[in-house]
């Protein structure tokens, strides 16, 4: 790699990681644009590793008071809204935790096809703009039912499509459970983070098993650069949601999956 490559992939992942765009078809796209060489596992953990900071930031006041009552609640047996909402994010990781053992090397090959992309794109932003028009309610994120939490779990079992979007996919089952735009991006945020954890882990597992030179200063700064834009998207955008609502990234999405179809079809 070299420098313009390292800051446009961490700016990329992190301006798309919470968005619901879908970052993994962004980071496909730009070395198919660009002839780009793929930028190694290595750096893949260091572009989740930043934006796993960000969002642990972001929420650090919430985390904390959901650790700390998620942890009496195991003594209690009388969990509290903290502690059910922790609950929540740990079961709502089980499905695309197991989908991902399940489907990893078929997603890792078949499917990053750029038409597959522009079909993700397309499809799930026009189901997003249904949720989004037709069934978005009032109800928080403390105020989920558990059949809320395994509707929710499930649609992001569904992100393993490239093109799908983790945030996009979640936000949108969020909304056709009846939840307000911000709550159902705020629990899409906090899910967010076992997942980027075990996504985490499983690139770490495959760099050990297949050593690769590291370079550490385009670690550091990919880090660093998808940190920070992760950390101001996941901030403006829960400051504007409420606003601009969901369609401005559901016309993004069909524009760019019909430029994609254009190109590679």
């Amino acid at each position: 790699m070299d420098w313009l490559q390292v800051v446009i992939l961490a700016l990329v992942q992190g301006i798309t990681e919470f968005l619901p765009v879908s970052s993994s078809a962004h980071l496909i796209l730009v070395p198919v644009l660009t002839n780009w060489q793929d930028q190694g596992l290595a750096f893949d953990v260091a572009l989740h590793l930043g934006s796993l900071l960000a969002v642990v930031l972001y929420f650090r006041r919430d985390l904390t008071a959901m650790t700390i009552s998620w942890g009496r609640s195991l003594q209690t047996r009388q969990p509290d809204a903290d502690a059910r909402l922790a609950w929540a994010v740990l079961l709502g990781t089980i499905p695309v935790g197991l989908a991902g053992l399940a489907f990893k090397d078929t997603i890792e090959t078949v499917l990053r096809s750029p038409l597959y992309l522009a079909a993700g794109l397309i499809v799930f932003g026009v189901v997003l703009a249904w949720a989004d028009l037709r069934h978005r309610g009032s109800r928080t994120e403390h105020q989920m039912t558990w059949k809320d939490v395994l509707v929710i779990g499930c649609a992001q079992a569904l992100a393993l499509f490239p093109g799908t979007s983790r945030s996009g996919i979640t936000i949108t089952a969020a909304l056709f459970m009846g939840m307000n735009r911000e709550a159902a991006s705020r629990f899409s945020f906090l899910l967010s983070i076992p997942v980027i954890v075990l996504a985490c882990g499983l690139l770490i597992k495959d760099l050990i098993e297949t050593p690769e030179p590291i370079q550490w200063g385009f670690m550091a700064v990919g880090v660093l650069l998808s940190g920070i834009s992760a950390y101001l998207c996941i901030h403006y955008f829960l400051a504007f949601i409420k606003r601009i609502g969901m369609m401005p990234f559901v016309a993004y999405r069909i524009v760019l999956g019909i430029i994609l179809i254009g190109i590679f079809a």
